[in-house]
């Protein structure tokens, strides 16, 4: 049975701070209990399954890479209607997806969460490796704080 709200970690995680959706993800997913009524969820790169991770709830808060031309490790928080795609796909892989074409496409078959929050964090590089860069990493405290407050907790 799915919760009402759930927080859904995207990117890459072999791709450095492409990775930091599921890195916050699995941060809070360590502390579960202090949140049993939401859902947790590592997409990693989504695709079109994520149309399927959404439906059915009431608040979904997407987390995930995103270049917005500010300084690295920037962490903003926004609405589908304040955010505007600029993604370039490569249609090698049915895994590749513009997020915000997913949302489109769950609010014309009626299964779009009534609330969607997408916090987008700037990297600092975006290159073959498992580790985050310097930057992001002294910031995980923060980003995962700022995530708890818009779950309502401390």
């Amino acid at each position: 049975m799915k919760n009402e709200i759930a927080v859904v970690g995207l990117g890459n995680t072999i791709m450095a701070d492409e990775g930091i959706g599921c890195v916050l993800v699995g941060l809070l997913l360590a502390r579960q209990e202090e949140f049993p009524d939401i859902d947790f969820i590592e997409a990693g790169c989504g695709g079109i399954n994520l149309l399927h991770i959404m439906a059915e709830r009431k608040k979904v808060i997407l987390i995930d890479c995103a270049l917005m031309g500010t300084e690295p490790g920037t962490i903003k928080r926004f609405t589908p209607e304040q955010a505007q795609s600029v993604k370039k796909l490569a249609h090698f892989s049915l895994h590749e997806v513009d997020v915000m074409k997913v949302i489109e496409m769950a609010r014309r078959l009626n299964q779009c969460p009534e609330e969607i929050i997408i916090f987008g964090i700037e990297p600092q590089k975006v290159e073959h490796g498992r580790e985050l860069s310097d930057v992001l990493s002294r910031r995980l405290n923060e980003y995962v704080a700022i995530i708890e407050k818009e779950l309502g907790g401390d």
